[in-house]
């Protein structure tokens, strides 16, 4: 992998970490607003559906909005990959996944891991769909 004419500069990873720090906070505050009451990791399912959502959206208005510019690079850098990146968690989803295998719950197990998998991807797709719609100047969807 070549890396010729690829440059980190400082602003954008401290726009990358804001953003996750951000979105991990969310996640947090999601977890505690929606407590796990039986087997299934409701919380999880909740940010990564709408995380998907938000980021299919996100990256689809930004691209419908013409090349990149230093403005949308730095949103797509602080809320994409940033805050998305930390709101959204597919590991806990996989260890979520197990931890119902292994405590003999396969069928949800199975359910909840290719159910996100599934509806992550529609709602990726809902959100972009979203993200194509333009706004007219008196804020009318075309």
């Amino acid at each position: 992998m070549s890396t010729q004419g690829f440059t980190l500069r400082p602003i954008e990873l401290l726009l990358v970490f804001a953003g996750g720090s951000a979105g991990t906070a969310s996640r947090l505050a999601v977890s505690l607003l929606l407590p796990q009451q039986g087997p299934l990791p409701v919380a999880i399912l909740f940010v990564n559906l709408a995380g998907a959502l938000a980021l299919g959206w996100l990256l689809t208005a930004l691209a419908a909005r013409g090349p990149e510019t230093t403005r949308r690079k730095k949103l797509r850098l602080l809320l994409g990959t940033g805050f998305m990146g930390g709101f959204t968690t597919y590991s806990a989803l996989a260890t979520d996944t197990m931890l119902l295998f292994t405590q003999g719950s396969t069928a949800i197990g199975l359910a909840y891991g290719l159910g996100t998998v599934l509806l992550g991807a529609f709602a990726t797709w809902v959100g972009m769909l979203l993200g194509t719609r333009r706004r007219t100047p008196q804020g009318d969807a075309k």
